[in-house]
């Protein structure tokens, strides 16, 4: 029966392994996707026929011994399904943080009941053991409250900007030390409860202050590094509970949320230290006053100036921001591209890796409008066509196309890889209103003059330029 379990881990490994490897790409990524949802068939599989719960099956019958399995696995699936039958593909940001949050709960509670269950019940539990789920029920705890943040900042739950306090890193560092101090204390003495507990419990209020002071547009690195931790944390319950399948399927998540954390970061041009520390994008009234006073400066086009542009080019590119997400304008940005394209004109989609408050947060939204796979580019892919190219279109997008970035080292986002969307013969920027992005800072691709502003609900004001075009 040990042979048949570890067969059927290393077979669920092997498919985690070649699911994420499919999710690389977009024409791939559904392959990806349900050769993970086989692997976790596979690790389910191995763990209700595991020596221990086949031993129960045999004293117990079989309604006593999987009852508590059959019922969780229900309740989790009708779970599961309402979440992604109910959640829009619009806030999928919101669903990935929840989503977090369960696992980083699962991790943590399967840590306490196993402390529980050897050390307070069997009296006895060695160091490396406790070690483990130490690391276990501390990085699940963080995981959980932290997640937990990111949706309501996503969702608007709380407050998206940047919840600050004095000393609040100083603090923050001394808390998060201290935590492992206890988790050191704790390994050496596992019998002591008050310890554990106390360590339990610490990680849960640290998530909260973790998250509380980053800004809502960093959310897809916090997103990402929350995914390492329930990763590191389920990892560790492998290693509590000697289930090879939770080591690695947990080691490749830590180590992908990881580096897909290291590669959002570069594409901010931003390090580790300032997403999580910098408070970075926080606006004063003055700050804010100054950038919409810029707006008296711009030149505005009408839904008719737009939709003439637009009729007359060969070539549009079109840049989508977090403000497309926001007024769900993805189906009408592809009617657009419909009526564009059945005219001549080549109709593409520049992807900022960091537009959006999720990884691949835009490509998950035009793939919802049937927007082909073939259309969608990354910035290194299209950024050099931008100057061959008739129009831009920027849909909510705003410092993801900031030509500051590229020449004035003064400004707070230098450094950071932007779209070219300032090169482009003609640019239609669609925006609510001047209020500056998250970076807090005047746009200087709004005041060019190869540029026009339409204001307005970037699905209301296309909306009528498909009208107008039709």
């Amino acid at each position: 029966m040990v042979d048949q379990v570890e067969t059927l881990y290393l077979i669920a490994s092997f498919l985690f392994i070649l699911g994420l490897r499919g999710l690389t790409a977009a024409h791939t990524a559904r392959r990806g996707l349900i050769l993970a949802e086989l692997g976790m068939v596979f690790a389910i599989w191995g763990t209700v026929i595991h020596p221990d719960i086949m031993a129960h099956l045999e004293i117990a019958g079989f309604f006593q011994t999987y009852k508590w399995i059959l019922l969780t696995f229900f309740i989790g699936s009708a779970i599961g399904i309402a979440i992604s039958a109910l959640i829009p593909m619009t806030r999928m940001p919101e669903r990935i943080a929840l989503s977090h949050a369960f696992g980083g709960l699962a991790a943590a509670l399967v840590g306490v009941s196993e402390y529980y269950r050897e050390q307070v019940i069997a009296g006895h539990m060695d160091h490396t053991t406790m070690g483990a789920i130490g690391f276990e029920v501390l990085f699940g705890g963080l995981t959980f409250t932290g997640s937990l943040m990111a949706f309501g900042k996503l969702s608007g739950l709380i407050p998206g900007r940047n919840i600050t306090w004095p000393l609040q890193n100083q603090s923050n560092i001394l808390m998060f030390g201290g935590t492992f101090v206890l988790l050191i204390a704790v390994t050496i003495d596992p019998s002591n409860q008050i310890l554990f507990y106390a360590m339990a419990a610490m990680p849960l209020l640290l998530g909260i202050l973790f998250v509380a002071p980053i800004g809502g547009a960093d959310m897809p690195v916090v997103i990402t590094l929350l995914n390492s931790y329930a990763g590191l944390a389920a990892s560790a319950t492998g290693f509590a509970l000697d289930n090879n399948v939770l080591i690695i399927a947990g080691a490749i998540d830590g180590a992908s949320g990881f580096i897909l954390s290291v590669v959002m970061s570069k594409a901010m041009n931003r390090s580790f230290r300032n997403v999580l520390f910098g408070a970075f994008g926080k606006v004063d009234e003055e700050d804010e006053a100054m950038v919409a006073a810029g707006g008296e400066r711009v030149q505005e086009a009408s839904v008719g100036d737009a939709a003439m542009l637009l009729s007359g080019a060969g070539s549009v590119i079109v840049c989508p921001g977090y403000g497309m997400a926001v007024a769900q304008a993805q189906h009408v940005v592809g009617e657009l591209a419909e009526i564009l394209e059945a005219n001549g004109t080549q109709v593409r989609y520049a992807i900022h890796p960091v537009a959006g408050r999720m990884p691949g947060h835009m490509n998950v939204l035009l793939a919802e409008a049937k927007i082909p796979y073939t259309s969608l580019m990354e910035l290194e892919e299209i950024n050099e066509d931008f100057k061959h190219t008739d129009v831009a279109l920027v849909v909510g997008a705003n410092d993801v196309v900031n030509p500051a970035a590229k020449h004035n080292p003064a400004s707070s986002i230098y450094g950071m890889p932007v779209l070219n969307a300032d090169l482009a013969r003609s640019c239609i920027v669609l925006k609510r209103s001047m209020r500056p992005g998250f970076a807090g800072i005047e746009n200087e691709l709004f005041f060019a003059p190869n540029t026009v502003l339409t204001f307005g609900d970037a699905k209301d004001t296309l909306t009528k330029v498909v009208e107008a075009l039709s």
